[in-house]
């Protein structure tokens, strides 16, 4: 039987979770703050965790990063929702977490059931999230905790390092490194993700354009989605979307976070705003982001608050499709990590459109659903671990003098 750990101080919340859990058929023990947690953690051996974020004793934070560097597994956040809560939450993905869900706080309709609806169901994709990813999320916090004792760190954007993805010409998928799930190549993978924040990658070649790059991500992506922008070269100045899966509130504090971490100028999106080359914009949560024009090297951006898509807004195939009509040359797609269907339509629209497509690997992704549909799709150039896909995006838009007709 599957092992479900609840913890939360909140007596009411673990009965009602735990309620949940067991009708689903898991195996269910409590804990009321991050000690108990940690100490479970180790003698029930759970299969995944929801932590609640602030605990008497110790929170949900230390809780996470404790856990995740000594019996490591999947742990949801359960969160209020405020400002405080949305950057707590954004610290314990940091650490090791890999998704969250917020509470229902009386600001809009959602409710207990519904909470322990969506519990479950997160419970059920995360306690199948893949082995080696558990191990990334461990050396990910270890090297959270070493960062936090050293200080005076410079600026991310400058370097170079050297990296294992391989960005083809041709319609085939090029797979990047050699990633099981787990064993030497697996540590390879996790020891090289740890070290990106000391490096960046730079251009070999001459840049054909000024790129524009979607990038889309739900499940476990806010920690992919950081490191990549740790080593994402300033020198490509790539116009980006990004479009990872979260409610509002949290996106506003997940675009500071990135913009903390990278050379680019990273904000949440607002409608009708240009981008320029070095520009980041996060969509909103519950809005969808769109490309409404094109010209020379900027894009101009519109928000819309339309159907969900896939059950989602923002949405992932709505970004992209509306990139693939508008951008003419120098667009690339990237999916990472999540759960569901979303972006595989837009794959298939940029590929149709003459763009590059990658999507993250099977071995280093936390849930494989979105990358998996769509390299199902055919239309993926590439095939990356989570610490080659800067490489590839890189390699998509240079030129090594090499291959010139």
């Amino acid at each position: 039987m599957t092992r479900a750990l609840v913890v939360d101080d909140s007596r009411f919340m673990r009965t009602v979770i735990g309620n949940a859990l067991g009708d689903a058929g898991y195996e269910v023990e409590t804990a009321a703050n991050g000690s108990e947690a940690v100490a479970l953690a180790s003698t029930f051996d759970p299969d995944v965790i929801t932590m609640d974020v602030e605990m008497p004793e110790l929170d949900g934070i230390d809780a996470v990063e404790r856990i995740m560097t000594t019996n490591p597994a999947p742990i949801l956040m359960l969160s209020v929702y405020t400002e405080r809560g949305a950057e707590a939450t954004l610290d314990a993905l940091e650490r090791g977490a890999v998704d969250f869900l917020h509470k229902p706080d009386g600001s809009d309709s959602r409710t207990i059931v519904q909470l322990t609806d969506e519990v479950v169901t997160k419970v059920d994709d995360l306690a199948d999230a893949n082995v080696s990813t558990v191990a990334l999320a461990r050396a990910t916090a270890t090297a959270h905790a070493t960062r936090s004792r050293v200080a005076g760190n410079p600026r991310p954007g400058q370097g170079t390092t050297t990296g294992n993805a391989v960005a083809g010409g041709s319609g085939d998928v090029q797979v990047s490194g050699d990633h099981g799930p787990a064993g030497p190549n697996a540590r390879s993978a996790i020891e090289s993700l740890s070290e990106a924040d000391e490096d960046t990658a730079s251009l070999p070649a001459e840049r054909t354009t000024a790129p524009t790059i979607v990038l889309g991500a739900s499940t476990g992506g806010p920690k992919i989605v950081e490191r990549l922008f740790e080593q994402l070269p300033a020198d490509l100045e790539a116009k980006v979307l990004v479009v990872q899966h979260m409610p509002p509130g949290f996106t506003e504090r997940f675009a500071d976070r990135l913009d903390a971490h990278s050379a680019y100028d990273v904000f949440e999106a607002s409608d009708g705003e240009w981008l320029e080359p070095g520009d980041v914009a996060v969509a909103p949560g519950d809005s969808h982001l769109e490309v409404a024009s094109a010209v020379d090297d900027c894009l101009r951006v519109r928000l819309s608050d339309g159907e969900r898509v896939h059950g989602v807004r923002p949405s992932i195939d709505v970004t992209m499709e509306s990139a693939a009509d508008a951008v003419t040359s120098g667009l690339c797609g990237v999916v990472l990590t999540g759960m569901g269907f979303d972006g595989a339509a837009g794959i298939e629209a940029i590929k149709a459109a003459e763009g590059y497509t990658i999507a993250q690997d099977k071995a280093t992704s936390p849930v494989f659903g979105i990358p998996c549909q769509a390299i199902k799709t055919g239309c993926v150039d590439t095939v990356a671990p989570a610490d080659g896909v800067v490489d590839a995006i890189v390699d998509a838009f240079t030129t090594d003098g090499e291959n010139d007709d």
